[in-house]
């Protein structure tokens, strides 16, 4: 079988184009404090959100931490604190309680990674997947909306840790190598 003469002048470009792809630059990470002795690597152009707009995007009675944004306010990364009566010993029961849970709010979930897994000499429970949650409100006709998102738990003392990245679904091949950098960078003493 002979091969193409085009095919032999992109074989070369598509080999490159691979090698490419596999070698792409680390996100540029900032080493940054959040609360007391704990540090993560916030991207590159986030900002802080200030209080009012961390309880305009998260309403809830217990605000995060933290939020950083990107410029365009899309894609976030955040860090809870809340009291626990589990410990660190109970992960492998919180990672199927909050799995469960996550099934539980949206109308679908892709789960890409589910483990507990030790960064920095600590561990994490770790969910990393696409959500869709669908408008099921009568006579509706929107499209759902479809999200990324990596979580990692922590358990320190009574308090249990969340840190949250995420981005919209179609933004995922984008930002997945940033939020992977991300959840990697967190350091808890």
């Amino acid at each position: 079988m002979k091969i193409p003469f085009s095919f032999l002048r992109l074989a070369p470009l598509l080999v490159l184009f691979t090698l490419v792809a596999f070698v792409a630059p680390a996100p540029k990470l900032k080493k940054t404090p959040v609360g007391k002795n704990i540090t993560l690597g916030v991207p590159e152009g986030f900002a802080a959100l200030p209080d009012d707009g961390i309880a305009a995007k998260y309403p809830s009675p217990r605000k995060p931490l933290a939020v950083f944004s990107n410029p365009s306010g899309r894609v976030d990364v955040s860090v809870a604190q809340k009291p626990s009566t589990f410990t660190s010993h109970d992960y492998a029961l919180l990672l199927k309680i909050y799995k469960a849970s996550i099934q539980n709010t949206y109308s679908k979930v892709e789960f890409l990674t589910e483990d507990i897994r030790t960064i920095n000499k600590r561990d994490f429970v770790t969910l990393e997947f696409v959500s869709s949650l669908n408008d099921t409100r009568r006579n509706a006709n929107l499209a759902p909306i479809r999200r990324y998102q990596f979580i990692q738990y922590a358990i320190q003392g009574d308090q249990l840790y969340v840190f949250t990245f995420n981005a919209p679904a179609e933004e995922q091949p984008q930002w997945q190598p940033t939020a992977r950098a991300v959840m990697e960078s967190i350091s808890m003493k």
